[in-house]
């Protein structure tokens, strides 16, 4: 399906993407802070399915769909900024620990991460662009793309599971302190609002 001289050389530029910080690192580590580590792997398994399913599109041709209909991206955008800023606002009134705290369900961190990066679309933007440098045209582009894509997905579930559940370790450790309790609230909040900003306003590597 790929030429291997080629996937050598993408192994070490994908591990070198899934090791920079980004939003889906940071929001990986937001879960793990607000939920702890089980939420963290959940919220990183979301991402990485949906880098997934990112490929695949790419693969298929949204590109071509986004060239003909460029306001699908500025609907897909809109979308995520509001619903990070719905999990911002839900995590200030949510508190962390306590007799009335609800766990945050591992499926329901798999859904935020699964929609957080289906509606980023910096994501597929620099699947557009990273991705084709690796594919051999003289052969099936989906399957190139998907598995390409897949490599990406796993590495990132590896390296923000990690991040994820070291950040709810901590979180839930520090979170029994009524004051730093209400800063991680607050510190999270703010990291899924910075999130929401970059979508809206930015563009680039996810």
């Amino acid at each position: 399906m790929i030429d291997p001289i080629l996937y050598l050389a993408f192994l070490p530029a994908a591990l070198a993407l899934v090791l920079t910080p980004g939003p889906d690192m940071l929001f990986a580590m937001a879960q793990g802070l607000r939920g702890g580590k089980g939420p963290a792997v959940a919220a990183s398994a979301g991402i990485a399915s949906g880098a997934f399913v990112n490929a695949g599109l790419a693969g298929i041709g949204l590109g071509a769909l986004v060239s003909a209909a460029p306001w699908v991206f500025g609907v897909v955008r809109w979308v995520g900024v509001a619903y990070l800023l719905y999990l911002a606002v839900k995590t200030v009134m949510s508190p962390l620990v306590g007799e009335n705290t609800r766990a945050v369900r591992p499926s329901r961190a798999f859904r935020d991460g699964l929609i957080v990066n289906l509606s980023n679309p910096s994501v597929i933007l620099f699947i557009l662009a990273f991705i084709p440098q690796f594919v051999d045209p003289a052969r099936p582009i989906l399957p190139q793309f998907l598995i390409y894509g897949g490599t990406i997905a796993c590495l990132g579930f590896v390296v923000k599971s990690g991040v994820g559940m070291t950040a709810g370790g901590l979180g839930r450790a520090l979170a029994r302190n009524p004051v730093i309790e209400r800063v991680l609230r607050w510190v999270t909040a703010g990291v899924f609002g910075a999130l929401a900003a970059r979508v809206a306003f930015a563009g680039g590597r996810p």
